[in-house]
């Protein structure tokens, strides 16, 4: 009986753990921004959240960077370039 009690309680502060953690992250994330950038001759779009706009437009830019770039050098001056089209909302 004693087995079970503690299996039991493992059970709940591990679900409890998870939910606060989910919680802690969902909840960070106040800002979304949707981010377009043209690069040699392509464009690609991208939305990424984040807790400030100016960190999810970033991250966004990067993520719309990802498959237009090739290489180090492309993906630098890729996150360089201005973005064609930002919108960012508070969630």
């Amino acid at each position: 009986m004693s087995s079970k009690r503690n299996t039991i309680i493992m059970i709940l502060l591990t679900a409890g753990f998870v939910a606060v953690l989910m919680w802690s992250t969902i909840a960070a994330q106040a800002v979304e921004c949707r981010v377009c950038v043209e690069f040699n001759g392509r464009q690609n779009c991208a939305t990424a959240t984040a807790a400030s706009a100016e960190e999810a437009a970033r991250s966004a830019q990067n993520t719309a960077c990802g498959p237009l770039a090739s290489g180090m050098n492309d993906a630098i001056a890729c996150d360089r370039t201005p973005p064609v089209l930002q919108q960012c909302s508070a969630k």
